[in-house]
């Protein structure tokens, strides 16, 4: 048997950090006056915003992340073992003990205008979520965007939340300056599916109405469907692509699921709580697309898997995408105009030429 679920929550515990000796068990802070363990907010100390990286498989070299750990739960998450950075739990702590980084849009402004920077799309975010609920309240990603807008330097939002269409208007006058392109990740239209898989992210409805109105912004925007569960979504793929397009997408894309570290333990568990009868399934096909193992971190086979199912899901995504009309323009955003202000000003979208 799973452990109980918690309401609200993906994951139902807090395995072991890989990097300690000690592990707390669920039992020693749940009570029955507190059953849910409530989210908690952290200042993330960071002095540095833009993160680089040389991986092969993710198609960007640098990407801002606002957030450290997400509250929308997500079980599946590949973000997870990050917390274990933190001497925390990828577990429930991931989704309970969020960092905020108060000072991105400052340290932004500051590495842009460094002369060090050289100017090129970056992706946000790379990691969490950048429209996680705590956004709305916060700004973060808004400000960090204006500061993108205002120095002209191309970016990529990626995000399971209709609040991206609070910054329609940023969005859209970036748009104009080919600076932005925008992802809605979707994982399955089923509303119960949603709910215990991503429990705090949006519906897949609310997914889809921001593609349509991101769309009638004139914002490229793309639906990824991600991740790809063998045995669980993976049927749901054509339907998903042919929703987005219909809504306004004009790019698509797909990423297989992976289970680093604890997370494999966290879905095994997830699985047992919910969906018993599938979970040998479920597990054995990923075994199969992953050479006999949960994981494989190897380059060029950890977003997609290798073998027959893999081919297959792959035949589905493209025979889906002729039919749909989904990647047929290439959207190549642009850091000609990149610009610095003068030391001490501040210039707006439309200022200088």
């Amino acid at each position: 048997m799973g452990h109980p679920t918690i309401q609200g929550r993906g994951a139902a515990l807090n395995p072991k950090n890989r990097f300690h000796e000690i592990e707390v068990e669920r039992d020693e802070w749940v009570t029955a006056e507190d059953p849910a363990p409530r989210t908690r907010f952290y200042r993330d100390p960071t002095r540095t915003i833009i993160a680089t990286n040389d991986s092969p498989d993710v198609g960007f070299e640098a990407s801002i992340n606002p957030y450290r750990g997400c509250e929308h739960g997500c079980v599946w998450c590949y973000a997870r073992p990050f917390h274990e950075y933190l001497d925390l739990s990828p577990g429930l702590d991931f989704e309970t003990r969020i960092f905020v980084k108060e000072d991105a849009p400052e340290l932004l402004r500051k590495e842009l205008s460094a002369r060090s920077w050289k100017p090129q799309f970056v992706l946000m975010s790379g990691v969490t979520d950048p429209y996680q609920p705590v956004e709305r309240r916060l700004k973060i990603t808004r400000r960090c965007l204006e500061v993108l807008a205002e120095f002209r330097n191309p970016v990529g939002v990626i995000t399971k939340s209709d609040l991206v269409t609070r910054d329609v208007d940023v969005l859209s006058e970036m748009a104009r300056h080919n600076l932005v392109s925008a992802t809605l990740s979707i994982t399955t239209l089923s509303k119960e599916l949603k709910r215990a898989m991503e429990p705090r992210a949006a519906l897949p409805e609310k997914r889809l109405e921001a593609i349509r109105r991101l769309s009638e912004a004139g914002i490229p925007v793309g639906v990824n469907v991600a991740p790809v569960i063998p045995g669980l979504t993976d049927h749901e793929m054509p339907e998903i692509l042919e929703r987005a397009a219909e809504a306004g997408a004009i790019s698509a894309a797909w990423i297989m699921l992976r289970l680093p570290h604890a997370v494999k333990d966290l879905f095994a568990d997830w699985l047992e709580r919910h969906f018993p009868d599938r979970k040998e399934k479920v597990l054995n096909r990923l075994r199969d697309l992953r050479g006999g193992v949960l994981y494989d971190s190897r380059w060029g086979a950890r977003m997609r898997g290798e073998g027959p199912f893999t081919e297959q899901v792959r035949q589905v995504f493209d025979v889906s995408c002729r039919k749909f009309g989904l990647n047929e323009v290439s959207v190549e955003l642009s850091a000609a105009g990149f610009r610095r202000p003068a030391r001490g000003g501040q210039l707006g979208l439309f200022d200088g030429s």
